[in-house]
Formats: structure tokens, sequence, C-alpha cells
């Protein structure tokens, strides 16, 4: 369901707030000094998903879903800085890119768009790469076999036809962009059907009647028809695993740049109403948005950033008359300057990534309290559109 945009509680806590623009660009400078140290550990290879005592590991391209967040943070600062050491070792890395797709290396999952738009589209955008086109549309053309019918979604994890699989997760808003790009390149729309139709499925059953979002919702092998949402990495079932909610903010937007779609600004505004009337007193979310202040809860800074990403992508489509316009413009300014003064790396000499104070997923253990890649990446998308609001999305 398109659920209504829930009024924004105590409405003065986005009142008016300057975020400067020094103080942006100083963080931008505090982010490459992190990014420098990220290839000093990293090479030509990736930061493991999540750090360990705020130390990223160093792997292979061969398994899991963010390595393309590291190779879009160095895009972010090859534009940024027009340094070309930043571009060589992105394009050195596309190689990796196109033998795993080529031999589907731990492929069997819904996010290419997560691997191959940051890393690959990026790179076919901003320099022309043939290599890179080719190894993201094949990654485009993967994600369609992953396509389910009846039930019209993407399948997140698992063996496509296995029952117990038969679900998508909120997070694959952000994946089907790469659908979108495909039908944009090659001129077939059977991406771009898929994409769109996915979406709409997505925003039928993942939002609630009060904008809050199920993290993954099941459906009938034989019928597709849906049959219950539940969380992966949330606190319980009903609740909004801020993360989650944060795709539901983002994702719709990225819709909206292929698609002209009501309904998708309508989504954004509803998740981003929920998102902002369940934040503490500092504007950065715990790890799901059920906790509050006094919680004894890690937070979760990704969220934060994803949700910046999707406001200032929203504004460039919204009237300025519109009420919720301010409401976004200053919450976005306050959340982003809570996350500079507060949550960065820069005072932790020995963390080779930007944000601390992430979580992965608090229920499987896993990535607490730490730095997670993709935080990482939002957090340097989001400083870029402050200063530069008119740059080009990867997406």
């Amino acid at each position: 369901m398109i659920p209504s945009i829930p009024p924004i509680q105590n409405p003065e806590r986005y009142s008016e707030f300057n975020l400067p623009r020094e103080k942006v660009e100083a963080a931008l400078n505090e982010a490459f000094k992190k990014v420098d140290l990220g290839i000093e550990h990293h090479g030509f290879k990736f930061p493991n998903e999540y750090s360990k005592n705020n130390v990223y590991a160093t792997i292979e391209n061969t398994s899991g879903w963010g390595n393309g967040f590291w190779s879009g943070i160095l895009w972010h600062a090859y534009q940024l800085t027009g340094d070309e050491k930043y571009k060589n070792v992105v394009i050195g890395q596309i190689p990796s890119y196109t033998k795993r797709i080529t031999e589907k290396i731990g492929v069997n999952h819904h996010d290419m768009g997560f691997l191959f738009s940051l890393s690959c589209v990026a790179a076919w955008k901003l320099c022309g790469n043939e290599e890179a086109k080719a190894a993201a549309l094949m990654a485009a053309e993967h994600l369609t076999t992953r396509y389910r019918t009846p039930g019209d979604f993407i399948q997140a994890w698992g063996n496509v036809n296995d029952p117990k699989d038969n679900r998508l997760i909120i997070d694959c808003l952000l994946n089907i962009p790469l659908l979108y790009w495909a039908s944009e390149v090659t001129g077939d729309q059977k991406y771009d059907e898929m994409a769109w139709k996915h979406f709409n499925t997505t925003i039928s059953v993942c939002c609630r009647p009060d904008a809050s979002t199920y993290h993954t919702y099941y459906f009938d092998a034989e019928t597709g028809a849906p049959v219950k949402g539940v969380t992966h990495q949330g606190a319980f079932d009903e609740s909004a695993w801020a993360r989650g909610q944060a795709w539901g903010i983002y994702g719709p937007m990225l819709t909206r740049t292929y698609k002209e779609s009501d309904g998708a600004m309508q989504v954004f505004k509803a998740t981003s109403s929920y998102f902002l009337n369940h934040l503490p007193e500092d504007y950065v979310p715990f790890w799901d948005l059920c906790f509050t202040d006094g919680a004894d809860e890690p937070r979760d800074t990704s969220s934060a950033a994803i949700a910046c990403c999707g406001m200032l992508e929203a504004l460039k489509h919204m009237d300025k008359a519109d009420p919720l316009y301010s409401i976004f413009t200053n919450a976005v300014n306050r959340i982003m300057n809570s996350l500079i003064d507060n949550y960065t790396s820069k005072d932790v000499p020995e963390a080779n990534g930007l944000l601390l104070h992430q979580t992965y997923a608090k229920p499987q253990g896993i990535g607490i309290d730490e730095m997670n890649i993709w935080g990482d990446y939002f957090y340097m998308e989001a400083l870029h559109r402050l200063v530069d609001p008119d740059w080009k999305l990867y997406w």
C-alpha cells in the first residue's frame, strides 16, 4: 500500500538550521585522509563489509555485497579532488568485477546493484569504460534470473524456486536502478519492466499504514500471493529496522529519477516523516527505530547517512512551497551536522574508514558499533551532494 504521510511531531526540532559549506568541506578533507589510508591498506583489493575494532580487514572481490561501496567512495574522491590516483584504483578493480560476474562467483543473491552500480556503471558514466559497462550489463541480466512470477518481485536470497526463500527485502529498492540503467543503454525494456513491477510490489507489501516498513516479505510460491512480513535484522517483525526504513526513504527516490511516479514521492514523504518522528535527541537513530533516548542499544549511523541521501535527492524534485521541503532541508542539515561532530573516525588514528557507530546485524551479532562500508559510502555521497547539488548519480 502507499501509506499516508504522518504529520511531523515536534516540528520545532526541524526548524531553520544552517550547515556551513566550510564545515562540509572540512569533513570531506578528513574523509579523504581516511580514504588514502584505506588505499594504503587494501591496494586494489577491498575492505571487509564491517570493521573489527574500527579497522577494516582486506578481502578479495569474491564474496559479499559490499565491495561496490568502496569503489563508489573512490569515485566520489576522484570527482571531488580530480586526483587520478582514486580513479586508477577503481579502474584496476574492474577486471575483478568482470571475473566475478562472468564466473558467477558469490552472486547467488540480489545485490547486483550494490556491487555493480557504484563501481562499473559509475566507471562507464565517468570514463566511458567499456569493460565496466559490459560487466554491469551482465550483472543486470543475472539479476533478472531472480525475478519471480507469480508475485512480480526479485527474490532476495537463496536458490531461485526454493519455496522457503520466496521473499523480497526492502533493500532491493537500491538494486533495481541497475535494471533501469540497463534498459536505457540497451533499449531492451524487459529490465525496466521488471524493476518497475518489483518496485510496485515492494511498496505494496513493505509499507505499513503508519509509514513504517517491513524488512522482508514472503510470498506463496505457487500463487504469488503475499503471505507475511518479517524481519531479518530488526528488533522484531513489526518494528521498523532503522536501515530498512532508510532504504524505504532513498529507494523510492532512485526509482523517481527514472520514472515519473507520484507514488514514489508519496512513499518517500511518508517513510521519511516516520523516520524523522523516531529520531533521538541528537538526530542519529539507534539500530531499530523502536529504541529512543535512554536505550542501552547501539546506534546505526549508516541509516542516518542513507536517509540524508534520499532526502537530498527528493529536494531536487519537490516544490519549495511544500511545507515538507523546509522540514527535509533542515533535517538533512541537522543530521549531517551531528554525524560530522560526533560520529566520524577523524580522532581514531587507526580507523581506515569514515563513520563510526554503525550496526550491520544486531540479531546476528555482526558488525555492531563498528564501521560498515556502506555507511561510509552514503556519508561520502551525502557530503558530495551538499557541496554539489548537481552531482550526477552513479545509480
